[in-house]
């Protein structure tokens, strides 16, 4: 097929046509097993039913609207993230890019509000990925994704993901925000450490510098709660989502608090399609399902059991020295001998029919449905095992 798109993606040698839970069929009828989810995304796998009848109840009534009005869509799904978050209000878009780009935008508007020009630095972590706007790919801390694009906006250090002596040097009284992944997806599937996130709590309280958690990936059941920050008994700020909100449907949240959400005042950011009603009625759809008890221990359950037996299947093959996570957010670290070789065993997977992720050189990341039930888990460990032994005759 003619590519008819910018080469800043490179295609995997499949076209996928449809999909059915945890299966994906491409245009030849092949069935490969999804444990990459759409990146995060696919939070209840494909085509699930209940989100089709939300999107297509809405389609019949109402697709856009301006945002000189407010939807029930939106009231309603807003309701939800702040009925079962910390947060008190909450600012609609279409992607997590753009909710970190608003959570630091609000983070600097509210230290001007309430200290002077001058409090405007932000403290984030190399490795880290906030996404792939100016400003975020500058936050991020990852050079290869920003060094072609400078002059890079200002005021931004980077400081070790999990170093708390570094974090505690390097917030001061400019300091008006701290951003951090509570496990950073893109770097490594790497869990924070709680003292980490408990020296970030201090360090802001103590310069009024305001915490920011970004769960685009953690988010929405993803570990096992609703929100990754539950696990530490750490509450930010400003929190981004993104992913699985929407599972699927593209839709962005920013959640905030009282004391910090009036910063965004009439006319100070906004968003076209922000809030639009189909998204919030597919995500509003999926909040339900993904919130319910039954579904974050499932995801438990699975975690463990996927994270158990990528352990077994590493030591049988001695492809992976570590597998780490949380929940159904799984990085398997590759052993020494094969670094910098993770998209490799991809490629091979892809090639028995299966679909997952790098986290990096190092690391084989995969992020299945919430809903993965153990014959797709199973058949997908086979099909995994099969790779690993065709990659390791090549190697």
């Amino acid at each position: 097929m003619q590519n008819y798109l910018t080469p800043n993606f490179s295609f995997a040698p499949m076209i996928p046509e449809r999909g059915a839970g945890s299966r994906v069929w491409d245009g030849e009828g092949r069935e490969y097993i999804d444990l990459a989810g759409g990146i995060a995304v696919n939070a209840l796998g494909h085509c699930h039913p209940a989100l089709v009848e939300a999107l297509t109840e809405q389609a019949q009534k109402l697709w856009h609207i301006s945002n000189i009005y407010t939807t029930k869509a939106a009231q309603d799904l807003a309701q939800k993230l702040v009925a079962h978050t910390f947060a008190d209000k909450v600012f609609f878009c279409n992607s997590g890019a753009e909710a970190n780009e608003a959570a630091l935008k609000l983070a600097r508007k509210y230290a001007r509000d309430h200290y002077g020009e001058s409090k405007n630095e932000i403290v984030a972590c190399i490795n880290g990925f906030h996404g792939r706007t100016l400003f975020t790919v500058s936050v991020g801390g990852q050079p290869k994704y920003s060094r072609d694009f400078a002059p890079l906006p200002p005021a931004i250090t980077h400081i070790p993901y999990n170093d708390a002596a570094a974090l505690e040097a390097a917030v001061d009284s400019q300091t008006c925000a701290v951003i951090i992944e509570p496990v950073q997806g893109e770097s490594g599937v790497l869990p924070a450490d709680k003292v980490f996130l408990e020296t970030a709590r201090r360090v802001c309280d103590t310069h009024g510098a305001l915490l920011v958690f970004d769960e685009v990936q953690t988010g929405m059941g993803r570990t096992g709660k609703l929100f990754a920050y539950e696990h530490y008994g750490i509450v930010p700020d400003i929190l981004s989502s993104a992913k699985a909100l929407g599972s699927g449907f593209p839709i962005g949240a920013m959640l905030t608090t009282d004391k910090v959400a009036p910063s965004f005042g009439p006319g100070t950011h906004g968003s076209t399609f922000g809030g639009n009603p189909l998204a919030c009625a597919v995500a509003g759809r999926a909040f339900d399902i993904i919130q319910s008890p039954e579904t974050l221990a499932h995801v438990c359950r699975q975690g463990e059991k996927l994270q158990a037996a990528l352990r077994v299947l590493g030591e049988e093959t001695g492809v992976f020295r570590q597998v780490r996570g949380m929940g159904l957010l799984v990085g398997c670290v590759l052993a020494e001998q094969y670094a910098g070789r993770a998209a490799e065993i991809v490629q091979h997977a892809l090639a028995h029919g299966l679909m997952i992720l790098v986290a990096g050189g190092d690391v084989v990341r995969m992020a299945p449905s919430l809903l993965l039930n153990d014959e797709d888990l199973d058949a997908a460990l086979q099909r995994l095992r099969a790779a690993l032994k065709s990659w390791l005759e090549q190697v």
